[in-house]
């Protein structure tokens, strides 16, 4: 696989367009928004999940509640046409932004040196999938905040978090019934697959609603913060997150059969599954719904052992 394409904000590229609507300062407004993408010829898509945020209020309380410090190293996915990248840059240290849009990864870097100059050697363009991504130019990132597109949400969030540990802080703008999963807690009719996964890595809660009138276009869902906080010790368990996300996998295929059915063809058997979840000391009983991160990893523990046994 080819390495991404990594760009820096050049001082000197000409800006996409002339804007002409007046602004107190180098974010982009509602007007700036729109100019800017009917100069490059961007209509947002539903495909790649694109609504872009038109209001700097909106990205700066996005930043102040990431709690971005001025030594951070961010990792922006989906950065769009540059509304949050800006305010990101005016907080942190230095910024990388992964956009697979060919047109929006090519006028980002002119859009940062034309609004924001004095920090243009503080940014960084890969242009790739995010879901692709496997390193990053410059220092390790320290914290992840992005508007990631509802339709990837889960799937870039999760391996963002596994393929960079140096993150330490993150907070993400998603759908809010995701914001909903991502943030439940066991026992909750959302909690699910997202819920669990998420709390491998860290602790995590909703940290606030974003009204639809502050994207263009609107969309026709809400929107919620979400806050993922790393897990100062990794979970202690010997079971890899492989064996372990295995296990989450298996039981939510089925989350409304008990554990021992839900669970019958990971461990080979419905019997093989009981004794596992028995020496876990889960009850074959319950459903994954019920389960904490470190109940599933318990059981992956022990069916693996099942496993050893019997060979």
């Amino acid at each position: 696989m080819t390495a991404p394409a990594v760009t820096g904000a050049d001082p000197h590229a000409p800006y996409p367009c002339p804007v002409t609507s007046p602004t107190p300062d180098a974010l982009l407004g509602p007007a700036d928004v729109r100019e800017l993408a009917a100069a490059l010829g961007v209509r947002p898509t539903k495909q790649r999940g694109q609504n872009f945020v038109i209001d700097a209020n909106t990205v700066r309380r996005i930043v102040r509640t990431a709690g971005v410090r001025p030594d951070d190293v961010v990792v922006e996915v989906g950065p769009g046409l540059g509304s949050l990248t800006l305010a990101l840059l005016e907080a942190a240290d230095r910024v990388t932004a992964v956009e697979i849009d060919d047109v929006l990864a090519a006028a980002l870097p002119a859009t940062v040196a034309a609004r924001m100059p004095e920090r243009a050697d503080r940014f960084a363009l890969v242009h790739s999938d995010a879901l692709h991504v496997t390193e990053l130019p410059g220092p390790a990132p320290t914290a992840l905040v992005a508007n990631l597109p509802y339709n990837v949400a889960v799937p870039v969030l999760l391996h963002m978090l596994e393929t960079f540990p140096s993150i330490e802080r993150t907070l993400v703008m998603v759908q809010s019934e995701v914001a909903d999963r991502l943030a439940a807690a066991p026992g909750s009719k959302v909690y699910g697959v997202p819920s669990v996964k998420a709390n491998w890595y860290a602790e995590v809660k909703r940290a606030g609603a974003i009204g639809r009138n502050v994207f263009w276009p609107a969309p026709n869902v809400d929107s919620g913060l979400v806050s993922l906080v790393r897990r100062a010790e990794p979970l202690k368990t010997t079971a890899s997150r492989r064996e372990v996300f295995a296990v989450i996998d298996a039981a939510f295929a089925q989350r409304r059969k008990t554990l021992r059915a839900a669970l019958a063809g990971w461990a080979g058997s419905a019997a093989a599954a009981e004794a596992a979840l028995v020496a876990a000391g889960v009850s074959p009983q319950a459903r994954g719904e019920s389960l904490t991160v470190e109940e599933f990893a318990r059981i992956a523990e022990h069916g693996r052992n099942e496993e050893q046994g019997q060979q």
